[in-house]
């Protein structure tokens, strides 16, 4: 269960929190080891100083020879004095300590010895706080051992220092015998140097093998987008690179690659056949339109003139959609730019109104000034098919409503008529209402817009979302 957690976890990370990770768990691991090191020396330094302070406890018992047999009823003030020369004496005598008590408190490193003697009569003598301070009983070192810490001021007067103890009694006598613990050492320094150091240098290593990772992500990425944007407007002239600059997204951009040059070829095919059907409705269009022009020219009523004109009112309708399908075909030649829909929708308006007042309806603007990037051309003929689908179904005395703004930050242009709007036997948002919807919702798309419409009883809205 848990390798299936750390399975999935890893799964989810980038390759630049990949590496960081690494980076980071190595100078942990080191910051570990170099923990683990240190409680190792210091065990070891420990036991050197019992050692030392075992061997100390011997050659005093050894130099006092019979005052270490007295008893509590035998000593007297006299040994007492003794005893505290003897002990002043064997503390500085010159081989007792491998290093000196001065030195230590110079310099931190360990070795000096500390002593204590108490006798049932007289003063104590050595160093009286190895007497009253608990210590921490170490059986690892041997018996009676203990681990004293002596903060700064009890034996040296600018630093703590930390003393292996041996607590016994021989005879009457109370001897505590000890050596301060060398806590480093120059060896042992160097080596928590280089430690550190290298923990220092991979975390930075891991950290700027992430950056470099997601800075060659981020711009094979980008390279990748840039691609897929210019197809999104119909440009398949250029590929993802797919060079070693990001490995890891070699295999994505060839596919990337391979699906443009497959799109590719299949707009080429679109294009074709749309230009042979073109081809092949326009001649017969144009026959049917001389002919239907004969036919009304030679009509004898004004029934059969009116049949033919709305014939040819047909006819135009199909040539004006064919030529708008081919513009949307045509998408490789776009040019995206930045358009303000206000002026469009003023535009289309003013176009408009002479139709709208013969048929004795108005049309209204309300307009911010909201800019679009898109082709002025395309967005043009969106606004112009929904103001004259709009026109169209307005009864007389109705009038047709424009508004553009721009709520939330996303541009949107209205369109609402007093038409008939939705039935049920016509619902929303279908692209039946009216002619050249199909060829407004097929423009909003490839701006990366949509088209809503809304319907009921008082006429329907018809609204143009921009996403930019």
């Amino acid at each position: 269960m848990a390798l299936t957690g750390l399975t999935r976890w890893l799964s989810r990370r980038s390759t630049a929190q990949l590496a960081a990770a690494m980076g980071v768990l190595s100078a942990l691991a080191l910051a570990g080891s170099l923990i683990v090191t240190d409680a190792a020396v210091r065990m070891d330094q420990r036991e050197k100083a019992a050692l030392a302070a075992l061997d100390d406890y011997g050659a005093m018992v050894s130099k006092l020879g019979e005052v270490s047999s007295l008893t509590a009823e035998r000593i007297t003030e006299a040994d007492a004095a003794y005893l505290s020369a003897w002990l002043s004496a064997f503390q500085s005598g010159p081989t007792r300590d491998a290093r000196s008590l001065e030195e230590t408190c110079r310099t931190g490193r360990g070795g000096a010895g500390v002593r204590f003697i108490r006798a049932p009569v007289g003063k104590p003598a050595g160093l009286a706080a190895l007497e009253t301070l608990p210590g921490e009983r170490a059986r690892r070192l041997g018996e009676d051992v203990y681990v004293v810490h002596l903060e700064r001021g009890v034996l040296c007067p600018s630093r703590a220092v930390e003393a292996v103890v041996v607590r016994r009694s021989v005879g009457a006598l109370e001897i505590v015998v000890g050596r301060v613990v060398d806590r480093s050492g120059a060896a042992w320094g160097w080596a928590v140097g280089a430690i550190a150091a290298t923990g220092i240098l991979l975390l930075f290593i891991g950290l700027g093998a992430a950056a470099l990772a997601r800075r060659r992500l981020t711009a094979a990425v980008a390279d990748v987008s840039r691609t897929l944007d210019r197809a999104a407007v119909g440009d398949f002239s250029q590929r993802a690179p797919e060079t070693a600059l990001a490995p890891e997204l070699t295999e994505l951009t060839s596919q990337v690659n391979r699906t443009l040059d497959r799109l590719d070829e299949l707009l080429s095919w679109l294009r074709d056949s749309a230009d042979q059907l073109a081809h092949d409705f326009r001649t017969p269009l144009a026959r049917a339109s001389v002919r239907l022009e004969r036919l009304r020219g030679a009509a004898a009523t004004p029934e059969a003139r009116a049949l033919a004109d709305e014939a040819l009112a047909d006819l135009e309708q199909i040539r004006r959609s064919m030529t708008e399908a081919m513009a949307l075909r045509d998408g490789e030649a776009w040019v995206f730019e930045s358009v303000r829909l206000d002026e469009l929708a003023a535009q289309a308006a003013e176009l408009y109104q002479p139709l709208a007042e013969d048929r004795g309806a108005f049309i209204a603007v309300s307009a911010e000034p909201v800019s679009v990037l898109g082709v002025r051309s395309l967005l043009q003929r969106a606004v112009t098919n929904l103001v004259d689908n709009a026109v169209k179904y307005s009864p007389a005395g109705g009038s047709v409503l424009l508004t553009v703004d721009a709520p939330d930050g996303r541009p949107r242009l209205t369109v609402a008529d007093q038409g008939p709007g939705f039935g049920a036997a016509q619902p929303a948002n279908t692209d039946s209402h009216g002619m050249g919807l199909a060829f407004v919702r097929a423009i909003l798309k490839r701006h990366g817009g949509s088209l809503t419409i809304d319907g009921g009883a008082q006429g329907a809205v018809v609204t143009a979302h921009f996403s930019r």
